[in-house]
């Protein structure tokens, strides 16, 4: 493996780990979900679906997540989700952040794992602003995540149309990486952010993925967009009254799977979550119109989500993987 990063030991919990360990373990083997979280039932849900799946997990926030939460209740959710089952075995990284972002995040601490987002520049801002964050974030004994490619969709708010969007050239990855130190890599393969993803024949890029192994062997990439949209949950969100257009897929099992044997190790899960909360919130008062306490469908949502989490986790290979830290930490304290 060809990791860059050398991990500080980490004190907060004896199971919140970087991300080079779990990337170290399942290069070419397995992928690990990493999964966008606003609120508590998400929090939760994800949680629990990580300790029944004995599956090790990253927990991502978003700046607009923090700024909706605010970080301390955030993070403070997080945490007690983490004691509460403390043989989950997780990483927690910041999704799309600028410098500022990054500063605060390191700043409020907690955070494993930062994500520079400068694919938008030219080469050589991008180049630049990912090599300070990295100075500053490894310094901290914090991960990094950098892009390369520019994604289209819709992010929170992030928006990009598909003129705007690029792929990823395999021939600037490896100069990119040895420039900026960064530790992983977002690759822009075809994949999109939001409900949108593929139509017609499109789907990912194996070409330009094998050719950025190839120029990179061993180091790990990250699949941005990664979310299914099932279709089937989508029109049940119209049949209960939402407006959502139809006709495009996600991901498919099958592309994620040839993936993870291509460098694939992360794959970032959030508008499956979205979709889900959707559908879950239009039925439940739609079939209980006389309903308006927001635990009676949170339940239902966390129960939903905890069973989509948990397909996702074996689908990506990773049931049953957080055995293997566990073992490690305990006959090592090597988390602690």
């Amino acid at each position: 493996m060809n990791c860059r990063f050398i991990a500080c030991p980490i004190k907060i919990n004896p199971v919140i780990i970087t991300p080079d360990i779990l990337f170290n373990d399942c290069y070419g083997k397995y992928a690990i979900a990493a999964i966008n979280v606003f609120t508590l039932e998400q929090v939760l849900g994800v949680f629990r679906a990580a300790s029944r799946s004995a599956s090790p997990v990253i927990i991502q926030t978003t700046p607009v997540a923090r700024h909706y939460a605010c970080p301390e209740v955030l993070l403070g959710m997080i945490a007690a989700a983490a004691k509460s089952y403390p043989e989950v075995v997780y990483a927690l990284h910041l999704d799309h952040g600028d410098e500022t972002h990054v500063a605060a995040a390191l700043q409020t601490g907690g955070y494993t794992s930062v994500m520079i987002d400068a694919s938008h520049d030219s080469m050589e801002q991008n180049i630049n602003r990912t090599r300070a964050v990295t100075d500053a974030a490894h310094r901290a004994g914090v991960f990094v995540e950098a892009e390369l490619g520019v994604l289209s969709g819709v992010e929170d708010d992030l928006t990009v149309d598909a003129a705007s969007s690029r792929y990823t050239r395999p021939e600037d990855a490896a100069h990119f990486v040895e420039q900026t130190q960064c530790d992983s890599l977002a690759v822009a393969i075809g994949t999109s952010h939001g409900a949108y993803k593929f139509s017609g024949d499109q789907g990912i890029r194996f070409d330009i993925l094998a050719a950025l192994q190839q120029r990179l062997p061993g180091f790990p990439l990250v699949l941005h967009g990664g979310s299914s949209v099932d279709a089937a949950e989508l029109a049940r969100i119209n049949r209960a009254g939402g407006r959502l257009a139809q006709g495009s897929r996600g991901v498919s099992d099958e592309e994620i799977a040839r993936a993870i044997g291509l460098g694939i190790c992360k794959v970032n899960v959030a508008t499956d979550l979205r979709v889900l909360w959707t559908r879950v919130h239009r039925e439940f008062f739609v079939q209980h119109p006389e309903m308006f306490d927001p635990i009676a469908p949170g339940r239902v949502y966390m129960d939903e989500l905890e069973k989509l989490c948990i397909d996702k986790f074996e689908k990506l290979g990773s049931t049953g993987k957080a055995r293997t830290f566990l073992a490690n930490a305990d006959s090592s304290n090597a988390f602690n």
